[in-house]
């Protein structure tokens, strides 16, 4: 009974927390540019407004553009739960959850490729495209992020993982893990969430054609994915494990905080990358990661 009420609590905070963190990124972007910018609260009014609209459907869509939304929902909201939050530990750890972890990721990311191409639009197909072949150096930068932290800790279970103490390695794991962050959640440099750009859209140009509750549901799932990959670097790399449970919560909470605000100022002080220099920056953060591992391995401290 007590895992079950646990559980419930944990999906209720991972639902009405995750979309406050893209209202401090525009409140954040508002105050660098002078301007008094949207309220903090912005997006679950957003939510709330397409939940009460219809859906419109293109004729050539097939159930799949309704399904791979809610299916990349449900794997994001599943990597949430296997995910420990500092002291309070995992809900539903188990030896190996990290793999499956990095697997529901990847299955979020099919369904929204898979959504955008069901459409039948070039355009779309085109926007598909380009976040897969993103997601091919972002997936082995985290890969290699992860092997880092299970050659520290000799563990392939999260809540033994996401328990490090700081060290040499920490600045290179946080800086690889936070330009993921920026790629994984199609933030500048590698896409602008404001874009109405075609020729330069990425996840955009791929929900052009939802709207209503889907639309919500693809809102909602971005912004708890943006949470978990915050909540992953700061766990990766803040010494939790020697804290007092309240003061490793308060710190884990203001690291999301940190990460938060970081966001909002790379958008503000960066420009997007040309295409073609957007591997490299995703490379650099794979070679950061490698960096961390050797760190992990050779001295045993990351």
């Amino acid at each position: 009974m007590m895992l079950f009420l646990e559980i419930l609590l944990r999906l209720a905070g991972w639902l009405v927390l995750a979309p406050l963190l893209p209202g401090i990124i525009n409140k954040v972007k508002a105050w660098i540019a002078g301007r008094r910018g949207p309220p903090v609260l912005q997006l679950y009014y957003d939510l709330a407004r397409l939940w009460r609209k219809g859906v419109v459907l293109s004729t050539l869509a097939s159930p799949g553009f309704v399904a791979g939304p809610a299916i990349g929902w449900v794997a994001i909201l599943g990597a949430a739960m296997l995910l420990p939050l500092g002291p309070a530990g995992g809900a539903l750890s188990f030896r190996g959850d990290v793999l499956l972890l990095v697997y529901l990721l990847a299955v979020a990311r099919f369904c929204t490729a898979w959504a955008a191409l069901e459409t039948g639009s070039a355009f779309e197909g085109m926007g598909a495209a380009r976040e897969v072949s993103y997601a091919v150096l972002a997936e082995a930068a985290v890969m290699t992020a992860v092997l880092s932290l299970s050659v520290l800790t000799g563990s392939v279970t999260l809540t033994t993982m996401l328990a490090p103490a700081a060290g040499a390695g920490a600045a290179l794991l946080a800086a690889g893990l936070f330009i993921v962050l920026l790629a994984e959640n199609s933030r500048v440099p590698f896409d602008d969430p404001n874009t109405h750009l075609e020729l330069t859209m990425v996840h955009e140009v791929m929900v052009l054609d939802h709207s209503g509750p889907p639309f919500a549901v693809i809102l909602h799932g971005a912004s708890m994915k943006l949470l978990l990959f915050a909540l992953l670097l700061c766990e990766a790399v803040l010494p939790l494990g020697r804290l007092a449970p309240f003061a490793a919560a308060g710190l884990l909470a203001a690291g999301v905080l940190v990460v938060t605000v970081c966001v909002g100022l790379a958008e503000s002080f960066m420009a997007r990358l040309a295409f073609k220099r957007v591997p490299l920056l995703l490379t650099t953060a794979f070679l950061l990661c490698l960096f961390a591992l050797l760190a992990a391995w050779k001295g045993g401290t990351v």
